[in-house]
């Protein structure tokens, strides 16, 4: 399985970004897909997931980001709205093989390259 991310940049404050994760190598319509994110000296953190069609959200972008999903694309979307200079960080597309809610990167089996947010004040 393969994961590729795109979609990041350069944002103003309160602008929008929408990120995609497309998979290859096999389907993955069953899999939990999900986004994760990390900036420089600090670990990597929950943002959001989608098992099956129910989508999962850290309280901090809760309201702000959509996720989703097109299983005939096989590809994950984030929606990033009224992004905040505190969403700055590389964001990381995953998926996990089992179909449950898990926020920790330990439970996620493969991992994209990541694609760097920048939101400035």
């Amino acid at each position: 399985v393969q994961l590729q991310a795109s979609g990041g940049g350069l944002a103003q404050a309160g602008a929008s970004l929408r990120l995609s994760c497309a998979a290859s190598g096999r389907t993955l319509s069953t899999y939990t897909m999900g986004w994760f994110r990390q900036v420089p000296g600090k670990e990597r953190e929950f943002v959001s997931v989608i098992v099956w069609s129910a989508p999962y959200y850290a309280d901090s972008v809760k309201g702000r980001f959509t996720i989703s999903r097109d299983n005939a694309k096989n590809t994950v979307y984030l929606q990033m709205n009224s992004l905040k200079p505190e969403d700055t960080a590389v964001y990381y597309c995953a998926a996990g093989r089992t179909a449950t809610f898990n926020d920790s990167p330990s439970g996620m089996d493969y991992w994209g390259k990541g694609t760097m947010v920048t939101v400035s004040s």
